[in-house]
């Protein structure tokens, strides 16, 4: 049976306002991509994923579009995306868009025309109920970003839905209409030589009855309710037709989807021909709070890695799919903070701790996904001013953390170690003003550090980004990309699992914490092995902290 040639696909992940910027106003670009394809090409990826790119009031940083055939004037036109794509190609590179499903921008033509009234044709493109009879709104279901998911509209008194800001009205997929307007945009761009599409939030595509409500809270108060929003039935039926629709323009087109909350079951179900070809979950992620502080709010307690839960999840995420089947893995992504910030440890051993993650994730059974700069060790942004915060709920947090006798500088601290949008500062291609990625201040700021970035590294036999290259490769290989997973016994701290795939055999062992720990007994069984990488200290009685080793089996 042939394979199909994501399968051995890496993708890497471009957030294009912070990657590179060629025109020098601070905001990364397109120009500034084409630019560092050869990087792109050197690092061993196949795959660029690019951030939403179209023409948007950057209300949520292009997630909200008011244009989907056009490209935002501030990352460049659709000419420079003909000339990405034509440049990647010809370095067997392939090109996959974020397209947005669930919302638009208020700011959309779609929308603007809804606004005129309920007779206008394109109201029936969004979601719309009448007030209760006191007023209030139709149910008590609490948006991602906070407050109502209703947002009233003052001149015809009806409330329109919106999952996420209220700039940002969710779509209504009952329509025909919507779907066929998604599935023209979807080919316009298939026509210009795109090879895939994330989709994003997919599976808030369909809502459930408008006049259910959460139970067990307070008649005022409003909750999260997934329940009503997120993974229904009908999201197959929807996603089926729109995928099946653009697959006859792309029979290989590479569908990446958004399914933060499913499990490895749920996701088994969005993994087939007609769906995706893989889904990005946030399920595999455990942490376990090692610092309690009454004087800091909850969910900004300092948190590390669960090593036994999360091994137990991926376990659970490497046997849950069906055969044939492959989970996407990744550490990092724009929705949550870095890697080596939030899981390895950036004070002493920074460099073993991001080795010893991307070896323990990206060479198990899947379709890894890598963040822009996390080749490198890119950590957190350091952030010097609140206002570098887009969302209300940090400036809320900045306030309370002053007010518990936190300095300013403090309080931004323990507010980045879990903001999405620390991970999102500029790309470090040198230790040159504003880490090379631009001549001027960037959009969002930068980490100057000598040693971690791109020309430094490239020099570095022995640094993050050459023993990425050095992974990928292997990655690549039959027996990393088809084999089976066997996971090994092993203490709490440490991750151990076989690949077997036809004859060929492997073992993969990495300590995950910056703890010696003892080494398994029945690692010794392998001593004859080739050693295909290791970290520089020895393993022998004891795994040191961030130690790795994969052996091979020889022929």
């Amino acid at each position: 049976m042939n394979k199909a040639w994501w399968e051995k696909t890496i993708v890497y992940q471009v957030y294009p306002k912070s990657f590179k910027d060629s025109n020098h106003d601070g905001i990364g670009d397109l120009q500034g991509i084409i630019d560092s394809l050869d990087y792109i090409k050197e690092l061993g990826v196949e795959t660029i994923w690019l951030n939403p790119i179209f023409i948007s009031p950057q209300i949520d940083n292009g997630y909200d579009i008011s244009n989907y055939y056009a490209i935002d004037e501030i990352f460049g036109d659709v000419s420079d995306l003909e000339r990405l794509i034509k440049e990647a190609h010809k370095r067997e590179l392939k090109i996959m868009l974020d397209l947005v499903l669930n919302h638009t921008s208020s700011r959309h033509p779609w929308f603007q025309e809804a606004l005129k009234g309920e007779n206008n044709l394109y109201r029936d493109y969004y979601l719309w109920e009448n007030p209760k009879d006191d007023g209030s709104t139709p149910n008590n279901w609490e948006s991602f970003f906070g407050g109502s998911v209703w947002e009233k509209d003052l001149v015809s008194n009806q409330y329109y839905f919106h999952l996420f800001d209220k700039e940002m009205p969710d779509l209504n997929w009952k329509n025909p209409e919507v779907m066929h307007a998604m599935v023209d945009i979807a080919k316009f761009w298939l026509g210009k030589g795109i090879d895939g599409f994330r989709l994003d939030a997919f599976i808030h595509m369909i809502k459930d009855d408008f006049d259910k409500n959460v139970a067990g809270i307070p008649v005022s108060e409003i909750a999260i309710a997934e329940e009503y929003y997120a993974n229904l039935p009908e999201v197959k039926l929807y996603l089926s037709e729109f995928i099946s629709r653009i697959k006859e323009v792309k029979p290989d087109c590479f569908i990446l989807g958004e399914a933060a909350s499913a499990t490895p079951e749920l996701a088994d179900s969005y993994i087939r021909e007609d769906l995706c070809e893989t889904v990005i979950s946030f399920d595999h992620f455990e942490e376990k709070i090692i610092e309690h502080n009454e004087k800091i709010p909850k969910g900004l307690e300092k948190k590390t890695i669960d090593t036994k839960k999360m091994k137990q999840k991926l376990e659970n995420w490497q046997n849950g799919l069906s055969e044939g089947k492959y989970p996407s893995l990744y550490w990092n992504n724009h929705d949550m903070p870095r890697v080596v910030s939030r899981f390895g440890n950036v004070e002493t051993y920074r460099n073993e701790s991001a080795k010893a993650l991307a070896t323990a994730m990206y060479l198990l059974r899947g379709v890894p996904v890598i963040l822009y700069g996390e080749e490198i060790g890119m950590r957190n942004l350091d952030i010097k001013d609140v206002d570098t915060f887009q969302s209300p709920q940090a400036k809320g947090q900045f306030t309370e953390l002053l007010g518990n006798g936190f300095t300013e500088q403090e309080a931004l601290n323990i507010i980045a170690a879990s903001n999405k949008e620390a991970s999102r500062g500029v790309m470090q291609w040198s230790n040159e003003d504003y880490a090379g990625f631009s001549t001027v201040k960037s959009w969002i700021g930068e980490n100057q550090e000598k040693i971690y970035n791109v020309e430094a590294e490239t020099k570095d036999s022995e640094s993050i980004l050459n023993y990425y290259r050095e992974l990928l490769k292997l990655k690549k290989t039959d027996l990393f990309s088809y084999g089976e997973v066997e996971f090994l016994e092993s203490d709490d701290e440490v991750i151990a699992f076989k690949r077997q795939y036809l004859k060929e055999e492997a073992i993969v062992i990495v300590n995950l914490t910056d703890k010696e720990v003892e080494t398994p007994n029945w690692l010794n069984e392998y001593a004859s092995w080739s050693i295909l990488l290791k970290s520089k200290e020895t393993i022998n009685k004891t795994l040191k902290p961030y130690a790795y080793k994969i052996l091979k089996k020889d022929d």
